[in-house]
């Protein structure tokens, strides 16, 4: 290792280091600033800036805050927290069940902010640990990301797949049955090692000594907006159209031969479409949109990608020899290898789609994997979940939410970083859905 690659990497760790201790929106700054010193200080070429994944975010997120605006999400949380209080005593199933559905029908994890109050509560009525739950729940928001048929993510690594012959259906459903089922073998194993006591909770004990726990106020009553059913069925029906439209212009399904809209524009336009027409069937006034939680949290996602994506991309571009090398020699020989450069990759820049554009064009190149030989491109089906590994630097807008909400104190971050309470969940529910992958991959 040579002394300008030394000071390549310190730089990435560095403006990685400084965007966490920013918080929020400062990851994509600090990219910028990190690809700025890299280009001018230390003579690397800037990468590309990964445009298509920022507008399929925007757009997603553009139709996602109409809907809020009109209460369609007001609607799915009254949906979900009718679901939680069913069966309450089963809410360390019941809660990424529901978290995972919201990331799948709206394709961000960021719609977890909306449950985190309700799982708080009906586990502080159950005298069950919020941390419980709630380190489940937002792990599996994290994760059906790589499944969600409107995410990023997902439009990108199935559009890289298929030349292989991997249909966008058969990628889709092998995603979802290994992520879901990944993260309910999740659930039950930390159901069985958890202690789910609240009562015996030290720091839940002094806090309620200190009368910092709130009174459990039982179930919301919230009345809803006149058109909240309407625009949940509007998304949901432009959701339906992305799945079968990347289904029809599939090759391996081939119903749509002279494909003339790709994928990355369908779903844009259709997203676009969506809010458009919820703003015409359900009188959305338009000048409130850019004040909605969720398009905030979207827009500070589109700038997170943009700073951190390219500042990765500049480092992996500038490396891709090394890095087809370690894949060509490691990677074959060893395929479960492919999981962990996503997973470490992920840990560093902070958003899924960014890592599968950043690692993944590497790959299929160090691996020679063509149309006429698609061989090892199933390593990238059944590693893909491992993506989704944000959660291991508790600095996520997610994790910080749910430690910020519960305020019983049992959801919190260790004096060693690494030792909060979403760690081992993660970890767990990629290797359960990455290894899940390799199993689906030998049957299709």
């Amino acid at each position: 290792m040579d002394f300008m690659l030394i000071l390549q990497i310190v730089v990435l760790l560095g403006a990685i280091f400084l965007g966490v201790r920013l918080g929020g929106i400062g990851i994509g700054y600090a990219g910028g600033l990190g690809v700025l010193v890299l280009g001018l200080l230390l003579g690397m070429k800037p990468g590309n800036i990964p445009w298509d994944v920022i507008l399929i975010i925007a757009s997603v997120i553009a139709a996602i805050s109409c809907m809020q605006l009109a209460g369609g999400l007001d609607y799915l949380v009254q949906i979900a927290e009718r679901i939680l209080r069913s069966n309450p005593k089963q809410i360390n199933y019941l809660a990424p069940v529901v978290t995972y559905v919201l990331t799948i029908f709206a394709g961000t994890g960021h719609t977890a902010f909306s449950m985190i109050p309700v799982i708080v509560e009906v586990a502080k009525e159950q005298k069950i640990r919020p941390c419980c739950p709630l380190s489940i729940a937002v792990v599996a928001s994290q994760i059906a990301i790589t499944a969600s048929p409107v995410s990023a993510a997902v439009i990108y690594m199935s559009g890289v797949l298929e030349p292989f012959g991997w249909s966008y259906p058969a990628l889709l459903g092998i995603w979802l049955l290994t992520t879901f089922v990944g993260c309910m073998l999740t659930a039950f194993v930390m159901t069985k090692i958890q202690n789910m006591d609240l009562d015996s909770d030290p720091v839940y004990k002094e806090r309620l000594a200190k009368g910092l726990v709130k009174a459990s106020s039982g179930a919301a009553k919230m009345e809803l907006k006149p058109y909240a059913k309407r625009s949940v069925l509007i998304f949901l029906l432009g959701v339906v159209c992305v799945v079968l439209y990347a289904s029809a212009i599939s090759p391996a399904v081939g119903l749509i031969k002279n494909v003339i809209v790709p994928r990355d524009a369908a779903i844009m336009s259709l997203m676009l479409t969506v809010a458009t027409l919820t703003t015409i069937f359900c009188k959305v006034e338009l000048g409130n949109v850019a004040s909605t939680s969720v398009f905030k949290s979207g827009m500070v996602a589109c700038v997170c990608v943009l700073g951190v994506a390219w500042l990765g991309d500049t480092f992996v571009s500038g490396h891709v020899n090394e890095i087809k090398s370690f894949a060509a020699d490691a990677v074959v020989a060893y395929p479960a290898l492919l999981a962990v450069v996503f997973f470490f990759a992920a840990m560093l820049l902070y958003s899924q789609a960014a890592t599968a554009k950043a690692i993944t064009p590497a790959i299929v190149a160090a691996l020679g994997i063509s149309a006429a030989n698609p061989g090892d491109s199933y390593m990238l089906v059944a590693s893909f979940a491992a993506v989704s590994a944000l959660f291991v630097l508790p600095t996520y807008p997610t994790l910080l939410g749910a430690v910020q909400m519960d305020d019983t104190g049992t959801t919190r971050i260790g004096k060693y970083v690494f030792n909060h309470a979403f760690f081992i969940p993660g970890l767990l529910a990629i290797v359960f859905s990455v290894c899940l992958g390799f199993v689906a991959c030998m049957v299709f």
